[in-house]
């Protein structure tokens, strides 16, 4: 470079530069403080070079000024830009290897340090505006501090506004600090707080310009906090009508056009009305008057959401001062501010660094990749707090970039972490162009990422918002349809669709009619072909970095694109809440408000809402992901994709959580399962899914697997084994159930332990078992066996099978025995299996003695059931009971009896006390000591086949006796005979053995009287066929002979006829009819004919010629009996006529009933026909001593009484009809000891005592 450096006189540097140049010579460090004007900038370079420095390095923090400066520094040195002055920024390099100074902004010399960690390119750095601290700077101000000893012949230039110097020079060991004055006049500040706290602040500013604008002579410039916040004061301004002002917005998001009309010339009165980028980034010309309300949106990081945040918050006394002096540059000026002067003082001096309010992510990578070591051991010009700290380190390792998250012992990259150290990207943003390359998207990728690294193309003008809507809403709606027709509210979608649409029009266009497309469709033109270059510059870095190289995905449904944008984004994952959206569906009370937003439970308990400008704000997906979510208002998530559970599972595997509830088994699937639950940094993604659960825990799984389908036999296998246990399993529980008892089998804890020990660990499923056991059995195929003694406690050792048979043998028949140990249950006990058909045939004797093994408690709850006065005589029970069962083994002939009678004769022999059956309480046993009956029919199906159950066989019988007539009939055939009047029956047998399932059915066939002819049925028993059969044999012989009853009707006495009229039956013809059969019952008796025998028509023939010729004249004898009875009968009722009832006359009616009833003539056999008169004589002698003798009439009432009561208990037993010929005798030897206690001069038929009659009750069983 051949021309000389100068310096322009009329910058207040200029007058420094020999102090600057002896600084650097004395000093490796050199503070210099000026404000904006001064020139430090420009030429402070200049001075560096002029002092023989060849290398310099110049930071800068933002783009637009790194190439600004170069350019200006290469225009007052004369060169061409690139040669002797360069420039770098992000994706584009104009400098060489000769190049003196290079003007950069400060990411690109931070990027550096990896690949050259001492800075040997360099022998000067000088790092600009340093007192923006942003990230950036503060980290090359801590890593030139450690730097500097290595590097003895490196000069550092920091350059600040007049904030906070001090700290710069403390940092750096004293460095020398040197002021330089900017060009500024007078500014007067006015302080002008709202009267009214609550006022609005844009009224405040609106007062605030018209006072200014009445000054006149420049450019009022307001700060305002947002584009909400200008817009509401440009129309409070507008509102005043102010005359010759022109209201300008300036913010960031403003077209190029729109914010290039701040430094046009113009007339009249400007009123810009800005953000703080006119704070310090650019100086607005024209500037005379300030309006400051004292607020600014500050982007900081929430330690508690993690995420940045855009508060408005006060300003620092700082920032109060830079505003204010933006009006000093062409003269005194005025600067208003909004608030108190006490408001100014209790602010904080300065902002508070970038790097206190920030996320570190970038930071440690960088630091990570240059080998710094432990951050917090960095010499920060202010430490970070350890909070930052942390949730930088909690980022990279949700982005898979940290292998070692500890920040004392230094991070450790992954392969992703050192690709996105290499990344010149957002750590978020590089992580998804990683995941993109392993998914095959890479391309679709880096457009999508290019977009999300720069503002938002899109521009909305404040006058011409709803055309630019419609424009947008084509690629960005509620329900933009695409090719499928089908809805899409994916913003990433939508960003690749406007992608596509100005790549095409790009192609097609002219680059004038490309920019004039960008401005009709409401796109800034600049950021379009910014976005379309860092496509193109991403694409080629990757490229270089080897990435790129997997094959594009065939798959067009942009499931690998959003699963790689979604790697850069997991801690922005949202779940809408179903609660809210249920409360936002009910109807409102006011019609027509608006539904609110879906809320979205986001990562560590954030809340947040879709951005209405988004294309997925009224789809409402349930799962989401934003690529921002800025608090303003509220926290909303800008950029926002539906996402699919399974996508977080698969990038997001890292940081998932899964808890597992309810570990069980699975018949089914032959393994054990569990619920699982999968969050996200706390974020439910799913609820309840049932999972294999042998992976997860497999000693649990394993436990679980031995005790559900080996133990508890949930297990459909076909493993020999398993049926043996099953098997042995059920013959322990069966005896348990017979001996009524738990504490037979071994608890389920001893069958664990035994396959515990034998199957190897790791065995958690059906298959993994299948495997092992395939080769084990061969080897020994009973290895998993249990025996009876495995299963079986030491309690079972003393058992009998033999006292709990499985079949209970009665005469030669024989049925099926169960047990069922079930207290409080109708099958409690023994059952016994009883087919209809065997009703007839059992006796219910033996089942009165119970099973041998529950014998023993049967006779001592019956002992234990006496009244107490007789119960006090057998103490202790069990002894008695069991000396009563030796008693009765020695006594076979006992057996026969039902057990209640043979028990009593027992205890009577043991302890020489008569003891009777009725002494005990049958009734009032334990069910299970009472045998269960039932019974079946084995012509159904087995689930029908149960026909009823009952602990009463007698009942039973009574019961289902029609059933089981129907079914002997019917198997009979051609026996059974509906009737004659005379023998028309061949010859019927006394016993028939019919083939019937599931036993022959044994019948027995007899005549059956039916009143006008004569039948033959199959009866049940021997005994019915024969009551049957001697009946039916009378009404026969009957039927057949000559009816003399007129004869007898016309020798009778009109007393005898009045007798008769007066007795119970229905009419005088029915009692002569019941006479006949009578007369012709007892001619068959006294001729000996046992009716039993008569079974065919030559015995029946023989029986008629004996019987016929003297039936008229016993007719006539019976009448006359009769007359006598029934006179006798009436003359007893009329004795007690009028009595009032007591039990006296309560026992002799009943008498009266038993001996006088409709059909007692042919009732009452011989001889006791007879005796009738004299019974009813003997209670009308009775009667007649009532009020004589009543102490005898008590004593008899009581002896009589108590033997009434026993002998029903026998009578009870049988059907009407049934009663045994032996059991009939004893009730007439009542009758007779009647006679002997009221009316013994009548004398009795035969010896007679109450001692007497109680041993032929007793004798009845």
């Amino acid at each position: 470079m051949s021309t000389p450096i100068t310096f322009p006189d009329g910058l207040p540097i200029s007058a420094a530069v020999d102090e600057i140049r002896a600084a650097l010579d004395a000093h490796q460090v050199v503070i210099v403080a000026g404000e904006t004007g001064s020139g430090k900038t420009t030429q402070l370079p200049k001075i560096c070079l002029a002092a023989g420095r060849r290398r310099i390095g110049h930071t800068q923090p933002r783009r637009i000024a790194a190439r600004t400066v170069a350019g200006r520094i290469a225009e007052e040195l004369g060169v061409e830009l690139g040669d002797t002055v360069g420039y770098q920024v992000r994706f584009t390099r104009r400098a060489g290897r000769d190049t003196a100074i290079k003007v950069m902004t400060d990411g690109i010399l931070l990027a550096e340090i990896a690949h050259d960690r001492d800075l040997r390119h360099y022998d000067t750095i000088i790092i600009d505006e340093a007192h923006e601290r942003s990230l950036n700077i503060d980290f090359l101000l801590g890593y030139l501090k450690q730097l500097l000893p290595r590097r003895p012949d490196l000069r550092v230039i920091v350059t600040s506004a007049t904030i906070d110097t001090e700290r710069f020079s403390t940092h750096f060991g004293g460095a020398p600090i040197i002021e330089v004055s900017g060009r500024t006049f007078p500014v007067d500040v006015v302080y002008d707080p709202p009267s009214n706290p609550d006022a609005d602040q844009v009224d405040g500013i609106a007062e605030a310009v018209k006072a200014l604008h009445a000054l006149g002579g420049g450019d009022i410039l307001v700060f305002l906090s947002g584009e909400r916040e200008i817009a509401d004061a440009a129309d409070a301004i507008a509102a005043l009508k102010l005359p010759d002002v022109e209201i300008l917005p300036l913010f960031a998001r403003l077209s190029a056009a729109e914010q290039n009309r701040v430094f046009q010339p113009h007339r009249g009165t400007r009123v810009v009305l800005a953000t703080n980028v006119a704070e310090t980034s650019l100086t607005v010309p024209g500037i005379r008057y300030v309006v400051d309300p004292g607020f600014a949106r500050i982007s900081r990081y929430s330690a508690r959401t993690k995420v940045q945040r855009l508060p408005i918050e006060p300003i620092s006394q700082a920032s109060a001062n830079q505003r204010a002096g933006r009006c000093g540059r062409l003269g005194p000026g005025v600067c208003i501010r909004l608030y108190s002067e006490d408001d100014f003082a209790s602010r904080p001096e300065f902002t508070e660094p970038e790097i206190l309010r920030t996320n570190l992510a970038s930071v440690i990578l960088q630091m990570a990749e240059a080998r710094l070591g432990p951050i917090e051991d960095f010499p920060f010009v202010e430490r970070p707090d350890t909070h930052q700290v942390r949730d930088g380190l909690r980022l990279l390792t949700e982005l898979g970039a940290l292998a070692k998250p500890d920040a004392r012992a230094g991070v450790q990259l992954t392969p992703i972490g050192r690709l996105l150290a290499r990344l010149p990207l957002d750590p978020r943003l590089g992580r998804m162009l990683v995941e993109a390359d392993a998914r095959g998207c890479l391309k679709k990728a880096t457009a999508i990422v290019a977009a999300l690294a720069i503002p938002d193309v899109r521009e909305r003008p404040a006058d011409k918002q709803q055309q630019a809507d419609e424009f947008h809403r084509r690629f960005w709606s509620d329900d933009p349809a695409t090719a499928s027709g089908q809805r899409d509210p994916s913003d990433i979608n939508a960003i690749l669709r406007l992608w596509r649409h100005l790549r095409t029009q790009r192609r097609e266009l002219s680059g004038n009619a490309f920019r004039r497309l960008c401005r009709d469709e409401f796109l800034n033109y600049l950021r379009v072909r910014e976005w379309q270059d860092l496509t193109s510059q991403l694409r080629d870095i990757c490229k270089e970095l080897g990435l790129g190289r997997t094959p594009t995905a065939a798959t067009s449904d942009g499931d690998g694109l959003h699963i790689s944008v979604l790697s850069g984004l997991l801690s922005h994952v949202g779940l809408v809440d179903t609660a809210a959206a249920a409360r936002a569906t009910q109807p409102t009370a006011k019609p027509g408000r608006r539904r609110p937003m879906a809320e979205y439970l986001g990562a560590r308990g954030a809340r947040f809402a879709i951005q209405p400008g988004s294309a997925a704000a009224k789809a409402e997906p349930p799962l989401v992901m934003a690529v921002e979510l800025v608090e303003t208002s509220r926290l909303w998530a800008r950029t926002v994709a539906p996402i699919r559970a399974e996508w977080i599972e698969d990038v997001g595997a890292h940081l998932v959580k899964r808890q597992y509830s309810e570990p069980r088994w699975s018949a089914s699937g032959g393994q054990v399962v569990a619920d699982e639950r999968v969050s996200l940094l706390g974020v439910p993604i799913v609820a309840g899914r049932t999972v294999s659960y042998g992976g997860i825990d497999p000693v649990v799984a394993r436990e679980i697997f031995i005790q559900s389908a080996l133990v508890e036999g949930q297990w459909r296998t076909r493993h020999h084994f398993f049926a043996r246990n099953e098997r042995v399993r059920r013959e322990a529980e069966d005896l348990e159930e017979r001996t009524r008892r738990r504490d037979l089998v071994v608890d389920d804890r001893a069958l664990f332990a035994f396959y515990d020990e034998r199957i190897p660990a790791g065995i958690t499923t059906v298959a993994h078992f299948d495997r092992w056991w395939r080769d084990k059995r061969r080897a020994d195929d009973a290895f998993l066996d249990l025996t009876f003694d495995d299963i079986t406690s030491d309690a079972a050792g003393g058992l009998r099978p033999d006292d709990f048979p499985d079949v209970w043998t009665v005469g030669d028949t024989s049925v099926p025995v169960s047990y069922t140990f079930d207290p409080g249950q109708r099958h409690d006990g023994v059952t016994v299996e009883l087919d209809v058909s065997l009703l007839n045939q059992v006796d219910a004797a033996p089942f009165t003695w119970q099973v041998p093994g529950l014998r023993l408690e049967l006779a001592t709850e019956l002992i234990r059931g006496l009244p107490k006065a007789t119960r006090v005589r057998f103490v202790p029970a069990p002894d008695w009971a069991r000396r009563a069962l030796d008693h009765l083994g020695a006594k076979p002939e006992l057996s026969a009896l039902p057990f209640p009678v043979a028990l009593a004769r027992a205890l009577t022999a043991l302890s020489g006390d008569p003891l009777t059956e009725d002494a005990f309480g049958v009734d009032a046993l334990p069910e299970h000591l009472r045998v269960t009956y039932v019974v079946t029919d084995a012509t159904l199906r087995a689930q029908e086949s149960e026909l009823g159950h009952g602990k009463d066989l007698a009942a039973l019988r009574k019961q289902f006796a029609p059933a089981l007539a129907q079914r002997l009939n019917a198997a009979a055939g051609e026996l059974a005979h509906a009737g004659a009047s005379n023998w028309q029956f061949g010859t019927i047998p006394e016993t028939v053995e019919l083939a019937t399932t599931p036993s022959p059915l044994f019948g027995y066939p007899a005549l059956v009287d039916l009143t006008d002819k004569v039948g033959v049925r199959i009866a049940n028993t021997a005994r019915q066929a024969s009551r049957w059969q001697r009946l039916g044999l009378r009404r026969l012989v009957t039927l057949v002979s000559v009816d003399p009853t007129r004869s007898v009707f016309a020798h009778l006495s009109n007393e005898t006829k009045f007798a008769l009229a007066a007795g119970p039956y229905a009419s005088l013809n029915a009692l002569l009819a019941d006479a006949r059969l009578k007369a012709t019952a007892d001619l068959l008796a006294r001729a000996g004919i046992d009716a039993d025998r008569v079974r065919d028509e030559a015995a029946f023939a023989r029986v008629v010629e004996v019987v016929r010729p003297d039936v008229a004249n016993r007719m006539q004898q019976v009448v006359a009996i009769a007359g006598r009875i029934l006179g006798r009968h009436q003359a007893v009722l009329r004795a007690v006529e009028g009595r009032p009832t007591d039990a006296s006359l309560a026992d002799l009616r009943a008498q009266l009933d038993n001996l006088v009833f409709p059909g007692f003539i042919a009732a009452t056999p011989e001889p006791h026909f007879g005796a009738l008169e004299r019974y009813l004589q003997a209670a009308q002698s009775r009667v007649a001593a009532w009020t004589s003798h009543p102490a005898r009439e008590q004593q008899g009432l009581e002896v009589i009484g108590a033997l009434e009561d026993a002998y029903a208990a026998v009578v009870d037993r049988y059907d009407v009809g049934e009663l045994p010929a032996e059991a009939a005798e004893v009730g007439w030897l009542l009758e007779e000891l009647r006679v002997s206690l009221f009316a013994q001069s009548l004398g009795t038929a035969q010896p007679v005592s109450a001692k007497r009659v109680r041993s032929a009750i007793d004798a009845l069983g």
